[in-house]
């Protein structure tokens, strides 16, 4: 693949800048999925080199993130640490995202609605932030969510204030850095540093211990029939979620380029780059919003600054991984914290009182979900929740379009053609594609409406592009209710579309009448009331026909 050198200098320097933002979290989404910082830098580099060349987004970092930890923490709890099961689901995460770019699933991940998408994500750093409240008060708490809160009493009654301070220090200089030496060194990275310099002139606090250095080791996947399913179900979560981490920060990188990734290609990028870390032991990962920002306002704009990123981590795993066995537990903590906030939508949470309140509602059952059941479980009731309540607004919109003229028109012939009538015929305009959600209230309605000493019912499509099965069983039950009261039922304007839908569910014989216009339609119905010849017609009353 040829790389791009035209932004050779604003690739090196975002790609540097992006590593060194990259580093105190990789190592600190590492410990916090259980697999230790090495195994988060192996990640970064893995899934930041192959996501870069691979992938449909040039401008974005890839690595470690928040969702994905949260799935692997859960992980490594349900099969008590058995690293290499976990690599498994990483492994096959990565392949099943390989899978979704293939069969160009990218384009569904996107129509997530949002309120789905914030009560996730403000889960997910919920979840990251009552994991670390154990290790800020000096504990190394059980994992889970539901196993750190139960054991919060526990911590809190046994307080260690040194750790306590030593967190509450790192967060609140990762947050108040000031933006102008944040040119020179992200806040973050300074965090870990004062932080871990301060922890030498207290008392002994708990630090993360040796670390190995060097390459990593191959990690061969393995089976178990006992755990199968379970790494199974993870590696879906963990493909799932990162591909919808990915293209969220595609978007923000396209929004701040002004270009257009390839959503397909940016799957297949990041399967790549997950299943080389599963291979070589790191965590999974997928597009970081927080880095890819701080890569493109440092000029990195191609695929380049991302490979250059991985390999800034790749020299600090070779060579500087003995300072990092000296960093507190209590310093990662507060680092992550920091990540949790930012993680959690307060921008949605600020204006959601001026929104729609099922939106908000939606959004708060998604947040619990997250939090106290599983991520997947949260996803799929928010998708279909959401969809349900779009089919039943589409559904009144439907409805409300659906009108009946049974005396007046702005058309000054089918007025004149009403007025003929004497009363004895009602038109119903239906409008926009008819679905199931509105199939239901189709023949109530109509029933509603039909003046009483009507002879014919006119039910006029022009303004229907599709109609599926349920509509068009609902039409067939308004031409039945429509015969049973001695009426006469006319269909017009349907296109070929349309027409093939009745046809098909409602067989030939379903109108006394069909033409091409309303026009058509109202002059062979007052030509049947006055007991005339059709009028203008070519024909005579006639069935369906395809």
């Amino acid at each position: 693949m040829k790389l791009d050198l035209s932004n050779l200098r604003g690739d090196l320097t975002g790609g540097i800048t992006a590593g060194i933002v990259a580093l105190p979290l990789a190592l600190a989404l590492g410990v916090a999925s259980g697999l230790g910082p090495l195994a988060g830098l192996y990640g970064a580099i893995a899934v930041g080199f192959f996501a870069a060349l691979f992938g449909g987004t040039p401008s974005q970092i890839s690595g470690p993130t928040g969702p994905m930890i949260v799935v692997l923490a859960g992980l490594f709890a349900s099969l008590s640490g058995n690293v290499e099961l976990i690599f498994t689901a990483v492994i096959l995460a990565g392949i099943l995202q390989i899978i979704f770019g293939f069969l160009g699933v990218g384009q569904y991940i996107r129509l997530v609605p949002y309120p789905v998408i914030s009560g996730f994500m403000t889960g997910i750093g919920a979840i990251i932030i009552i994991l670390q409240f154990g290790r800020l008060l000096g504990h190394e708490p059980p994992g889970g969510t539901l196993g750190a809160l139960s054991y919060l009493p526990h911590a809190v009654a046994n307080t260690n204030f040194v750790t306590l301070a030593l967190g509450g220090l790192t967060l609140a200089i990762a947050y108040y850095w000031p933006a102008k030496l944040g040119k020179y060194m992200p806040g973050a990275l300074a965090a870990l540093i004062i932080g871990t310099l301060v922890s030498f002139a207290v008392a002994s606090v708990p630090v993360l211990g040796a670390i190995p250095s060097g390459l990593p080791s191959l990690h061969i996947p393995v089976f178990e029939q006992s755990h199968f399913w379970l790494v199974l179900e993870a590696a879906f979560i963990l493909a799932v979620l990162g591909a919808i981490d990915s293209l969220l920060t595609s978007l923000v990188a396209d929004n701040m380029t002004r270009s257009r990734h390839e959503s397909n290609k940016e799957l297949i990028g990041q399967g790549i780059g997950n299943t080389v870390a599963g291979l070589f032991g790191g965590i999974a990962g997928a597009g970081a919003t927080m880095r890819t920002v701080v890569n493109i306002r440092s000029g990195g704009k191609t695929r380049l600054s991302g490979m250059v990123h991985a390999l800034v981590l790749l020299a600090v795993v070779l060579g500087l991984s003995p300072l990092a066995a000296n960093i507190p537990h209590a310093v990662l903590a507060g680092i992550l914290v920091k990540v949790g906030l930012d993680i959690i939508d307060w921008r949605y949470i600020k204006r959601a009182h001026n929104g729609p309140r099922w939106d908000f509602a939606l959004m708060v059952l998604v947040l619990g979900l997250t939090v106290f059941v599983d991520l997947i479980t949260a996803v799929g009731v928010g998708v279909v929740l959401a969809a349900l309540a779009y089919v039943r607004q589409i559904a009144q919109i439907q409805i409300a379009q659906l009108r009946a003229i049974p005396q007046m028109s702005n058309d000054p012939l089918e007025q004149a053609l009403l007025e003929k009538g004497h009363g004895k015929v009602n038109v119903f305009n239906f409008s926009g594609p008819l679905s199931f959600g509105a199939a239901a209230d189709l023949g109530h309605h109509v029933r509603q409406h039909v003046e009483p000493g009507s002879e014919v019912l006119i039910l006029d499509f022009s303004r229907v592009p599709a109609m599926d099965v349920s509509a068009a069983m609902a039409v067939d039950t308004i031409a039945s209710d429509t015969h049973a009261a001695g009426k006469l039922l006319y269909i017009c304007g349907m296109n070929e579309e349309v027409k093939e839908v009745l046809v098909a569910i409602n067989g030939s014989t379903l109108a006394d009448f069909e033409s091409v216009t309303l026009i058509e339609a109202l002059e062979t119905a007052v030509s049947v009331i006055d007991g005339q010849p059709t009028l203008k017609i070519t024909g005579s009353p006639k069935p369906l026909e395809n």
